[in-house]
């Protein structure tokens, strides 16, 4: 039985006194905060400094004060690690809101900003980084916004649902037939030997991954292309693959019914996913190649 399945007694009503959780919350009630997800290997942060740097751009866009320097919220994020004597991969997640204070869509007044982190263990999932995944296309009906890392995450959430009943990792999102990128990740284009990917405007996220993928490219040579692309582009690619904090750099294998390239990991993607392990201190044995689960 749920408590759907019955009626409500006095013992289910709780006094706004006694909620942990502030029940005039402005992230809770308007999606006014911001946040970030950032990747831990080992122990260690990666890229925390990418992290923490977008996370207080995010917070000038939309005019939130944050209660702590740049070097305070390093120090507090380590310390994180430290208390949980975290140790493996994880993540850890941090959001910030404008505050709790009476209902209003106007600001609060003198009112501070919650900041709420939490870490959690999370494997990296190197079946699907060495053997690639498949994709849908999905109207991207997002706000202009993008480049904030704001809590307005609806359509991306309806979006990546869409991709998850046809048994598939993400969802292309597109406008008006123009690539964008995916419901929770930065999408590439491998086409003779360039790596296309849409500009860093505002109706995309500047991923932290994104800015990696492109130092690898001009580490290895390789055309790092900002330009965008249709869908009807993608029949004609060469390979194509996504990447964000969680994902790192993942092969897409389809797209809808379309098999992209041969329907294997291509090389471009293999070479910058070698990159990415490297900086990022994965250990030989946690490796998708000397595991030998690269195609």
């Amino acid at each position: 039985m749920t408590i759907y399945d019955r009626i409500l007694t006095e013992d289910d009503f709780i006094h706004q006194d006694e909620l942990r959780y502030p029940f005039e919350e402005r992230g809770l009630q308007f999606g006014d905060g911001i946040y970030e997800v950032i990747r831990v290997y080992n122990g260690k942060f990666y890229l925390l400094k990418e992290h923490v740097e977008r996370l207080y751009r995010s917070a000038a866009a939309v005019k939130i004060n944050v209660p702590y320097t740049q070097e305070e919220m390093y120090d507090h994020l380590k310390r994180l690690l430290e208390l949980n004597k975290v140790e493996s991969d994880a993540k850890v997640y941090l959001q910030i809101t404008r505050g709790s204070a009476p209902r209003n869509h106007a600001f609060p007044k003198d009112t501070a900003a919650n900041l709420y982190a939490y870490v959690k263990d999370l494997p990296r999932p190197t079946d699907l980084i060495a053997g690639g995944v498949h994709t849908i296309t999905h109207e991207d009906v997002r706000w202009d916004w993008c480049y904030i890392k704001s809590l307005n995450l609806l359509p991306n959430v309806m979006a990546k649902q869409a991709a998850e009943e046809l048994n598939c990792y993400e969802a292309v999102l597109h406008k008006d037939g123009e690539v964008t990128e995916c419901s929770s990740s930065n999408v590439y284009m491998v086409k003779n030997g360039k790596v296309y990917t849409h500009p860093a405007k505002k109706n995309i996220l500047h991923g932290c991954v994104r800015m990696r993928v492109e130092a690898f490219c001009d580490s290895q040579n390789i055309d790092f292309v900002e330009e965008s692309f249709k869908v009807e582009d993608l029949q004609y690619a060469d390979e194509l693959f996504l990447s964000s904090s969680t994902s790192e750099i993942m092969p897409i294998l389809k797209v809808d019914h379309l098999q992209i390239g041969d329907g294997n990991p291509g090389a471009v993607t293999r070479l910058l996913q070698q990159r990415y392990e490297e900086e990022a201190g994965i250990s030989p044995e946690a490796s998708i190649f000397s595991n030998q689960k690269a195609q």
